[in-house]
């Protein structure tokens, strides 16, 4: 305890009170300290952190003044080289070369976060909560130990899914389990969404993760696109609302970001889903959106509730947009990242956007050779997407970068060419110290300075509850769409005999049903599927973790022609993960029944099947009749095959 300092602690304490808003300060309640190594400063009853372990209160350290006036004066203290870190969001990193474990390498994350300053880091952990908050918390004890006491901020993919992609999502491990973002779009409800983020956001900060680098607001007009599945469809107004409730959820409010929140980064600004032939712009090859259409604007309309609810931050696309002339303005042939236009003219300036811009991942690293062709099989992948500016230095990347508006650049930690760049005179220190602050300015708002700790026994307690998962079961039965139903096969009633293709025996049994080994046995069979895919890029590492090329069920395809075998003989009901827009011309005179679905565990999708709840979602996206036509189709405009199979909004009902 400091109890010497009092007098000049409440000294400064006035000043910085007489800086702000009084009355605000006035009523301000004492919140939940928590520290590991950091003093504790008594003001009469009130506690403070001593970050910096001075032994006096700092402005910054005092919880009574504003979000403005703590962050303006921490970023005053910050060195060149602090500030630079704030700028970088690094990975926590596991030992050795591992891109996985089930701890954060302690050593590496103190050189990190303490000798080069970062106090960002995305976290790929998957293992048991109240594990994963220690681990967390063994990472903020680290960062306690820095100069200023500056808490890191963690982030995550989506974790809460069924779809597991590098890069893009995480394993639940333990997580509530709901249906991907497209089947919160086939429900169509945004309040459905909202419960979802307000629920992930207690799971989050239960184990100590404070960013959802989430939700997409990208449009999937382009159907072959392998990130369709993080989207909420191809209609902009449904996933406006889709959107404009996931950061309200997840921020706490429709107002902006809440001290127990977890801030949201939006993404990817914009255009990211018109991808040139259904390519993703992680890989060199489908580095381009198009939009023959001229439907530009069109892609912007989802991202509007995401500013009205001040969202926290925006990520910009990978994409180079290809061509594109907006308003008699060439944009320029350069990613979303280093795009002055997209990120300073439209973003800051058209729609008055204050918050974060965050990088996508590794914007500044070469794309050599080795990552334009892909890499040779059995070596490690090469990974940069500095897309229209490769022919730049890594220095002069960051540089474009920041004056493009990039306040903080994601995955990589080289704090030294942000103070080199300073130092030649490249960049402006004024210009990293506003980043800075709108980086310390997030933290001071979810309380991470007065306690960045997790109780791990209440992280095993609240994540994943029975509470949690069963409204995750609710939404993952409203999510079920179903496409066909002849001869009213469903639901299914009475004690059937079913033979099962990727569908537990136990929960068959527990809903009635009879498995059987034998089709010969079998009242009906029930499978699970696949939209079909290919690799098409196998020596590019998102050509590998992605879905790319055909839509279509087709002869030759091993799923497709176990369905036919097995319809032939026994009448078959067929759900499709529709990751992507299925083409299921060739799938419907086999299957009695087809049903969508968006990703569903065993019981939900048996509750439907049975009748014990009806199907109510509508599809998000319209599935096309064939490749012929999604060819022909334009990327940047939605539903717009010449005759689909089914169209956006169609969904059966019992």
């Amino acid at each position: 305890m400091v109890r010497g300092t009092l007098v000049r602690a409440v000294c400064v304490g006035l000043l910085g009170l007489l800086a702000s808003d009084p009355a605000r300060a006035a009523a301000t309640p004492q919140p939940g300290i928590g520290t590991r190594t950091i003093p504790i400063i008594d003001v009469g009853k009130l506690r403070f952190r001593d970050l910096n372990r001075n032994g006096w209160l700092d402005p910054y350290e005092d919880w009574r003044l504003s979000v403005e006036v703590r962050a303006e004066d921490l970023v005053g203290r910050m060195t060149l080289p602090e500030r630079a870190g704030a700028m970088m969001h690094g990975t926590a990193p596991f030992p050795g070369a591992a891109r996985s474990g089930a701890v954060y390498d302690r050593t590496a994350a103190r050189t990190m976060v303490i000798d080069r300053h970062v106090t960002s880091l995305i976290t790929r952990l998957a293992i048991a909560p109240a594990a994963f908050a220690e681990e967390n918390n063994a990472l903020q004890a680290i960062a306690e130990q820095g100069r200023l006491g500056i808490p890191l901020t963690l982030s995550t993919d989506p974790r809460n899914h069924f779809q597991y992609t590098a890069g893009a999502s995480v394993s639940s491990a333990g997580f509530s389990q709901w249906p991907e973002a497209l089947g919160f779009a086939a429900v169509g409800d945004a309040a459905v969404v909202r419960g979802f983020a307000d629920i992930a956001r207690q799971e989050y900060r239960a184990v100590g993760i404070h960013q959802a680098l989430s939700p997409q607001a990208d449009l999937a007009t382009e159907p072959r696109w392998g990130r369709i599945v993080g989207t909420f469809g191809e209609d902009a107004d449904l996933v406006g609302r889709m959107v404009g409730g996931y950061v309200a959820g997840f921020q706490g409010g429709d107002d902006g970001l809440r001290a127990n929140g977890v801030s949201t980064i939006v993404k990817h600004w914009v255009g990211y889903g018109a991808a040139k032939d259904g390519w993703d712009s992680h890989s060199h090859y489908g580095r381009f959106a198009a939009f023959p259409g001229n439907n530009f604007a069109y892609h912007v309309k989802p991202f509007l509730p995401a500013f009205r609810s001040k969202v926290a931050g925006v990520m910009p696309t990978y994409s180079t947009l290809q061509d594109l002339v907006v308003d008699g303005h060439q944009v320029e042939q350069v990613g979303g990242g280093f795009n002055t236009w997209l990120l300073t003219d439209q973003l800051r300036g058209r729609y008055g956007y204050d918050g974060i811009i965050l990088s996508d991942w590794l914007i500044t690293n070469d794309c050599p050779k080795a990552c334009v062709e892909g890499s040779d099989p059995g070596q490690p992948p090469v990974l940069g997407m500095s897309w229209g500016v490769e022919a730049l230095s890594r220095r002069q990347r960051f540089v474009k970068g920041v004056r493009a508006g990039i306040d903080q650049f994601g995955g990589v930690d080289e704090t030294d060419l942000i103070v080199e760049a300073v130092k030649a005179g490249e960049l402006d220190e004024g210009r990293v110290a506003q980043s800075a602050r709108r980086i310390m300015q997030m933290k001071f708002r979810q309380g991470l300075f007065e306690n960045p700790f997790v109780d791990a026994a209440q992280a095993g307690r609240i994540v994943g509850n029975r509470a949690f998962q069963d409204a995750a079961d609710a939404a993952q039965r409203r999510s079920l769409v179903l496409l066909q139903n002849r001869g009213g096969v469903l639901p299914l009633k009475g004690a059937k005999k079913v033979y099962l293709r990727g569908i537990s025996a136990d929960a068959a049994r527990a809903h009635g049903l009879v498995p059987v080994a034998n089709l010969d046995q079998a009242d009906v069979a029930l499978i699970r599927a696949s939209t079909p895919w290919e690799t098409l890029h196998p020596r590019h590492l998102f050509g590998q973790l992605q879905h790319e090329g055909s839509l279509a069920f087709a002869a030759g395809q091993p799923e497709y022609d176990e369905i036919v075998r097995i319809a032939a003989k026994v009448p078959t009901i067929v759900t499709v993960f529709l990751d992507r827009p299925a083409i299921l011309t060739a799938l419907r005179p086999h299957a009695r029944a087809i049903v969508g679905n968006f990703g569903v565990g065993d019981a939900a999708l048996l509750d439907v099947l049975t009748g014990r709840a009806a199907p109510q979602g509508t599809l998000p996206f319209e599935l096309p009749s064939s490749m012929a036509e999604v060819a022909a189709q334009r990327s940047d405009v939605p539903h717009d095959t010449a005759n689909p199979l089914y169209r956006i909004g169609f969904g059966l009902r019992y």
